[in-house]
């Protein structure tokens, strides 16, 4: 059990490491192409972070342990709107672009309803099986090309650059994000891995494993990245990573996990889902305020607490 732990803090290690550097070259790309951060938080930086959920929930189809690939996705997105964005939020209050709030917000809520509605087949069809089917993995993949239009278009604006940031050779930001990106995944396989194993030697169920451990330990990229994009003054990558990587991770990794093995589903996870809509409901509220946009610390705080309240409630 003490190696299973050191191979975790070892995985800790390289992801705080991989997020830093993954930071830099994503910013510095940003300034050099003049695209605005928030295009590259939604795009580059979510899809790096997000390869971790990717890797678990692609050996989680091969394997047939669908509860796994629906916890992991599912409770990522809980943990990474309440349990990343409060922590950050707590270091520091984060203020957002405008159309973060009025629309990729409301994008990341649409993509929760339709996850919701694909896997309950059997609410609208009587005899149906309540199951994620490759067409219906067709349909997410098809809104994901949507989103990917929709950044294409605001990297046209170009506008809202930052100019904080250090300006690397071309070459060196490329290899700062493939180097931030290698480090993400190996650490992220190596919390993961060892985490689950601890956790089945301790006797925890499938479903707790996907909705907590798994869960927490595939956003420990999203949670490096965004605290380091915080204590940058970077707020635009810090909630754009998350954002993204909730759109990423219900649309494209579900949408090709169910390419690989369609997914059976058990409604013990709608309440979850349930969470996870109203979590982004919640965020998008928070920074209704067309004046602010932003994210107070004593919001963060009722963020991480809803997160703990939820945890608490769901391991009884």
């Amino acid at each position: 059990m003490l190696i299973l732990v050191l191979f975790i803090v070892l995985g800790f290690a390289l992801l705080i490491a991989g997020a830093d550097t993954l930071v830099r070259g994503a910013s510095s790309l940003a300034r050099r192409l003049k695209v605005p951060d928030i295009v590259i938080g939604l795009t580059v930086v979510a899809f790096g972070t997000s390869t971790p959920e990717l890797v678990v929930n692609l050996v989680s189809a091969v394997k047939g342990t669908a509860g796994i690939a629906y916890g992991n996705i599912i409770g990522s997105n809980i943990f990474n709107i309440l349990g990343i964005l409060g922590i950050c939020a707590l270091v520091k209050p984060l203020q957002v672009k405008t159309n973060t709030t009025w629309r990729e917000i409301p994008f990341a809520l649409l993509t929760s309803f339709i996850l919701l509605v694909l896997v309950n087949d059997s609410h609208f069809l009587a005899g149906a099986q309540d199951i994620l089917t490759r067409g219906d993995g067709l349909v997410l993949l098809g809104f994901f090309a949507i989103f990917l239009v929709y950044t294409h278009n605001l990297s046209k604006q170009g506008a809202d650059t930052e100019s904080g940031s250090r300006l690397y050779p071309l070459h060196l930001s490329l290899l700062f994000i493939l180097g931030g990106l290698g480090g993400l995944i190996l650490g992220g396989n190596l919390v993961v891995n060892n985490a689950v194993e601890l956790a089945r030697l301790l006797g925890i169920s499938e479903s707790v494993i996907g909705l907590t451990i798994v869960a927490i330990g595939t956003s420990l990229p999203e949670l490096s990245t965004s605290l380091i994009a915080t204590f940058k003054g970077k707020p635009d990558i810090a909630v754009g990573n998350v954002i993204g990587s909730n759109i990423f991770n219900l649309l494209f990794i579900m949408g090709i996990t169910a390419q690989v093995s369609p997914l059976p589903y058990t409604r013990v996870f709608n309440s979850s889902q349930f969470v996870m809509i109203g979590a982004t409901f919640l965020l998008f509220i928070m920074m209704f305020n067309p004046k602010r946009h932003r994210i107070d610390r004593w919001e963060g705080g009722a963020l991480l607490l809803v997160y703990i309240l939820y945890t608490v409630f769901f391991m009884k």
